[in-house]
């Protein structure tokens, strides 16, 4: 599975951004998917997570109402709408793909039960 995120930039606070995560190679639709993201300096961060239907969906505290990820199974694509950005928000963001969960309505928050990752995209929020 190959992951390529998009959709990064600069944006001043307060300001949207809707990232898109796209897999080839092979469907992800039975995979959990989730975003993480690293800022200069600090340890790679969970974000958003979804199940495979999207029937769950999980977020860390500091994005929780301003943050919303969603998938198109169909179109192999996963999509994390951020809002009202902040410039705490500003680092790498990485999609990843968790095929462990197979049908189950669960996603993992923990970059270590993701086994397929993108490249990342930069995402810049200015003050």
């Amino acid at each position: 599975v190959q992951l390529q995120a998009s959709g990064g930039g600069l944006v001043q606070a307060g300001g949207s951004l809707r990232l898109s995560c796209a897999a080839s190679g092979r469907t992800i639709s039975s995979y959990a998917m989730g975003w993480f993201r690293q800022a200069p300096g600090k340890e790679r961060e969970f974000v958003a997570a979804i199940s495979w239907k999207g029937g769950s969906t999980y977020y860390a505290d500091s994005v929780k109402g301003r943050f919303t990820i969603s998938r198109d199974n169909a179109k192999d694509t996963v999509y994390l709408q951020m809002n009202s950005l902040e410039p705490e928000d500003t680092a790498v963001y990485y999609c990843a793909a968790d095929p462990k969960y197979g049908v189950l309505e669960y996603a993992s928050l923990s970059a270590k039960s993701y086994v397929y990752w993108g490249r990342g995209t930069q995402v810049t929020v200015s003050s």
